[in-house]
């Protein structure tokens, strides 16, 4: 099956920093230009679709002065990056809850949002104060909502209902979940759409991780039988 959409947890800014005695920014700093290199590299791959975790919705319980600073960064990079992303025809899209975050970083995002909307060659998504959980109960508020609105039965709940109740349903669920650092849990990350999802951890540190890294991973990838709960290989 082709490899249409991978998906990162990109870990391991701070210690990327603190191994190199300095402040975590430096590290998320260096994070966003890795960034830059696996836009390019999935561009380069084929790679239809590429969702970033790029804060979840425990991040905020971080300090404000870190908070402050990513979302600077992130608001930069927006900005600097925008054209780029037109010309390479990458769509970008937020997942996640968009009014948590400050007014000015989701300004940007709408803008860069409506300037890339007809691009169609791959999509970036960026998930910003993000968690699998948070999105899940969403969907069942949505559908709840629905069912007492006499829109819908709740005998019409099932698994394609409650997709299309996600924050972005009409995107694919990530063949390949990648996680840097060394860490080996999801935290949070697309909980209902990694159900068949193959996992591949690895301990490179995010702002480490390029090119070479993401092929291995998809190498990985492509020596596996994706079963889907059956007997044989699709």
């Amino acid at each position: 099956m082709k490899l249409k959409h991978v998906a990162i947890i990109m870990d391991g800014n701070g210690r990327w920093a603190k191994a190199r005695g300095r402040p975590r920014l430096s590290g998320h700093k260096a994070g966003s230009e890795a960034v830059r290199r696996i836009i390019k590299s999935t561009g380069k791959l084929g790679i239809k679709y590429l969702t970033l975790y790029a804060f979840s919705v425990e991040n905020w319980k971080r300090p404000v002065q870190e908070i402050n600073g990513l979302m600077n960064m992130l608001h930069d990079f927006l900005e600097e990056n925008a054209r780029e992303l037109q010309e390479n025809s990458i769509r970008l899209r937020v997942s996640g809850r968009r009014s948590d975050l400050p007014a000015k970083v989701e300004k940007k995002l709408r803008e860069v949002e409506e300037l890339t909307a007809g691009n169609t060659k791959a999509t970036l998504i960026i998930a910003l104060s993000y968690g699998g959980r948070t999105e899940i109960a969403n969907a069942a508020k949505s559908l709840a909502e629905a069912v007492a609105a006499g829109k819908i039965k709740p005998s019409d709940i099932d698994e394609k209902a409650v997709s299309g109740a996600m924050y972005l349903p009409d995107v694919p669920d990530p063949d390949l979940i990648i996680r840097t650092s060394g860490e080996q849990r999801l935290s949070n990350f697309l909980t209902w759409q990694s159900a068949y999802s193959e996992f591949y951890f690895t301990k490179t540190l995010w702002p480490d991780f390029g090119e070479s890294d993401l092929e291995e991973a998809i190498e990985e990838f492509n020596k596996r039988q994706r079963r889907f709960g059956d007997i044989s290989a699709k």
